[in-house]
């Protein structure tokens, strides 16, 4: 029987990284993007692809090798990646796990680490000794070349962005470069996933929180121009770029997701969909000609977001825009070179508010510069604005950002175990600053979690737009206290 040509895998890490909130309805189950974009591409080049998603099935780490070994691929490929930028590093425990067991349960099958942490760190993950291959960058010009490698018998792999051992000696070739015509990768394989577990997060869903499912996310374009200093997403693509991918893509997608699946929560996964008004404003258009009921979710910066986007967004059904606050103080912007003016957020909150969407805002302690006046600084913001939903986090050194380069040359104290760049891990260890250490920042991020979702204004305003059921959930599920081991108080 011929073999299949290759198995993708996304790991399932997440009693690890969510710790508490593992088997919690807090969180979202989010369908793998690059891995699906990676096997619509592969499959769309003639070869024979399986898709797996150990997380979504529950699968432990021997389950998911197990499961790639009966499939008997000529390669096992586990992407390391994410809905968010930050998810890759956390997952590399359970991905090297995986891979270590396929390597000793089956030897003769091939293995490979792709997907963001392995393309910031190549020469460290293929010195960890868990795979065979390791892929930097994207994988559109390795992987296909890698699996025609393999099937020739040549092993001649000299193969841009491929690394690997050769006895004690680290090959590394070229970085290969970018698809710069989006319109070239098809639609990921949707079809190779079980579409109907996936839910959306808790909060997109406030206006019914019973009704999670279906869901979706989906890119309308890839990377990032800018250069936030503690941001990783462009470790992935080697240089600070956005490519757009056509609109018909993405309107054929938006189709196909709703008339095959029925799906009406999606989120937006670029880090810059709200930045240029014009091609915002044509999509937006081309889903209010379908009369979707759709519920979605989309990232802006406040320096590139304009009321007309925002109009437009909401009568599209994007309901929510997530923005990067990150700090109340501006000595912290600016150290970290977020590259807006502080003083622009409470007009564009207003603008957010005045056009009838809701804000998830995002917000980082511990960022080089921070003390306790800036981080209370911050917790005075998040309080002034009163977003539905806030993400707050401490600040880590994730590698492929500048923070991680800087940690490492400075001999900051960072995580010994790669799930534990996670937030919400029992060892959690933020970066620690000039004038306080990590349980000092993780203390005060405990703290302004717990105190923002008690804040009767905030509950309050949760009541009026979304009912007393809603608030009743925030209370059950905001009053899970995670346990912590670098923690004061």
């Amino acid at each position: 029987m011929k073999k299949i040509d290759i198995v993708l895998i996304k790991p399932g890490s997440q009693k690890q990284i969510y710790g508490e909130l593992s088997d919690f309805a807090l969180t979202a189950i989010e369908p793998p993007l690059w891995g699906a974009i990676l096997a619509g591409y592969l499959r769309h080049l003639g070869y024979s692809v399986v898709l797996f998603d150990a997380e979504v099935e529950n699968w432990s780490y021997e389950e998911t090798a197990r499961t790639v070994i009966d499939t008997d691929p000529l390669l096992a490929a586990v992407i390391v990646s994410g809905s968010n930028p930050s998810a890759s590093t956390m997952n590399m425990t359970g991905a090297g796990k995986i891979v270590s067991l396929i390597k000793e349960l089956s030897p003769e099958i091939k293995t490979l680490l792709g997907g963001l942490h392995p393309s910031a760190l190549p020469e460290q993950t293929i010195r960890e000794g868990n795979a065979d291959f390791i892929c930097q960058g994207e994988g559109f010009h390795t992987i296909p070349d890698l699996i025609d490698v393999l099937k020739s018998g040549a092993y001649d792999f000299n193969i841009d962005g491929l690394w690997y051992m050769q006895g004690n000696h680290i090959v590394k070739n070229h970085r290969p470069a970018l698809v710069k015509d989006l319109g070239q990768i098809p639609m990921p394989a949707w079809d190779l996933l079980p579409m109907k577990k996936y839910r959306a997060h808790n909060w997109h869903c406030f206006d019914d929180i019973e009704k999670r499912q279906p869901y979706a996310i989906l890119y309308t374009s890839l990377g990032c121009p800018f250069n936030c200093n503690f941001c990783c997403i462009n470790a992935l693509f080697g240089k600070h770029i956005i490519r757009y991918r056509p609109l018909a893509d993405v309107i054929d997608e938006i189709d196909f997701l709703v008339k095959n699946y029925g799906v009406r929560n999606i989120k937006i996964i670029d880090e810059m969909f709200a930045m240029n008004e014009k091609r915002v404003v044509s999509l937006c258009d081309l889903i209010i000609q379908r009369g979707y009921n759709l519920n979605m979710w989309a990232y802006a910066r406040v320096n590139t977001v304009t009321e007309k986007m925002l109009l437009k967004m909401k009568k599209a059904g994007i309901n929510w825009v997530a923005y990067g606050f990150e700090s109340g103080s501006r000595r912290v912007i600016e150290s970290v070179t977020k590259g807006y003016k502080p003083e622009l957020v409470m007009d564009v909150v207003k603008m957010t508010y005045d056009v009838g969407m809701h804000i998830c805002g995002n917000y980082i302690f511990g960022l080089p510069e921070e003390d306790y006046e800036s981080m209370n600084e911050t917790f005075k913001m998040m309080l002034d604005i009163n977003a539905e939903w806030a993400n707050i986090y401490c600040a880590m050194a994730y590698p492929g950002s500048e923070l991680y380069d800087r940690a490492i040359q400075d001999g900051w104290s960072l995580p010994e175990n790669w799930h534990d760049y996670s937030q919400y891990s029992f060892e959690s260890l933020p970066l620690p600053t000039k004038y306080l250490d990590s349980a000092d920042v993780l203390s005060f991020r405990d703290y302004a979690f717990n105190a923002y979702y008690s804040n009767p204004n905030y509950l309050n305003m949760i009541n009026d737009k979304f009912g007393s059921t809603t608030v009743s959930y925030i209370i059950e599920t905001t009053a899970k206290k995670l346990n912590r081991k670098n923690k004061k108080y």
